[in-house]
């Protein structure tokens, strides 16, 4: 029942001029970020561990500002699940698909780090183009059709379930379809390495070289979708293709994921306050290890 009136409260919510639901969102953050929850605490830990030479007032600041951001981006998905094609459309805006358009058709992998507009960037680029993606399932079955239905209804993406493996990508990749591709997330120490993130040892799945590896002449194009300050909306950028890329011998997982993880750190020094520091990014830990949490 709480999910269904939440919403139900998004999607009235999304059909107000878009700087009303953004200053909406905005205001959510700031009185989420008064209560003293875990997340709260999870999200001072990684920026202390991430930012230890700003002051303890400096990253509470940064924290709020990323309540409001995340808060504002879950308001926004009601724009990404019920706008029309044409709204999405003017919110979101894209730039850098020069880097993009000349590798449609050859194995193709969008690097898109965890910033709070991830998804509504990802709806961006389905609204015109074909795509194949990776998903966690939700416990709750009902909503988990709810998101497989609303992530793909244009159409026109294909979703692969974290279950499944990477076969199914492959498949796809090689049929033409880009891979929409979600790398920075702790997902435990069976399918991880430990490299360095902000100078912290961060369990890393290596699947970006793996998958590059597997498929011959692969292109690597990161993409990060940035909310606007202005309330306009949100731009998606790609940046160019990664040269040399993946690397090759003993250690090619290790140099690959220190590549990908100081990519994302600089994009996440742009954007501080988007990058998503809810997620207990450093919960895995190396053997004999205490817990940062």
């Amino acid at each position: 029942m709480g999910t269904r009136l939440a919403l139900a409260v998004v999607w009235c919510l999304h059909w107000l001029p878009y700087p009303l639901l953004a200053r909406l969102g905005s205001a959510l953050g700031r009185l989420l970020f008064l209560l003293p929850t875990e997340r709260r605490r999870v999200a001072l830990t990684n920026l202390a561990l991430c930012f230890p030479e700003l002051s303890e007032t400096a990253r509470r600041d940064l924290a709020r500002a990323h309540f409001c951001a995340f808060a504002r981006s879950l308001l926004d998905r009601g724009i990404a699940w019920w706008a029309s094609r044409e709204r999405l459309l003017r919110i979101v805006r894209v730039e850098g698909w020069e880097h993009v358009l000349p590798l449609i058709g050859r194995p193709l992998i969008l690097l898109a780090p965890h910033f709070v507009g991830l998804d509504i960037g990802a709806q961006r680029l389905a609204a015109e183009h074909r795509a194949v993606s990776m998903y966690s399932r939700q416990k709750n079955p009902v909503f988990d059709a709810f998101l497989r239905a609303k992530r793909n209804r244009f159409g026109s993406v294909t979703l692969v379930s974290r279950q499944e493996g990477v076969r199914p990508l492959v498949r796809a990749m090689r049929a033409g379809l880009p891979l929409y591709y979600l790398p920075d997330m702790d997902l435990g120490e069976r399918d991880s390495i430990f490299v360095p993130f902000f100078g912290v040892a961060a369990a890393t799945v290596p699947a970006l070289g793996g998958l590059a590896r597997l498929l011959p002449g692969a292109a690597v194009v990161p993409c990060v979708t940035e909310q606007l300050a202005d309330r306009s909306g949100y731009i998606v950028r790609f940046h160019p293709p990664w040269r040399d890329f993946p690397s090759t011998g003993p250690d090619c997982d290790h140099v690959d994921a220190r590549r990908m993880n100081a990519f994302i750190e600089q994009r996440v020094r742009e954007l501080p306050a988007q990058y998503h520091w809810l997620h207990k990014r450093f919960k895995t830990r190396p053997p004999g290890e205490p817990s940062l949490y």
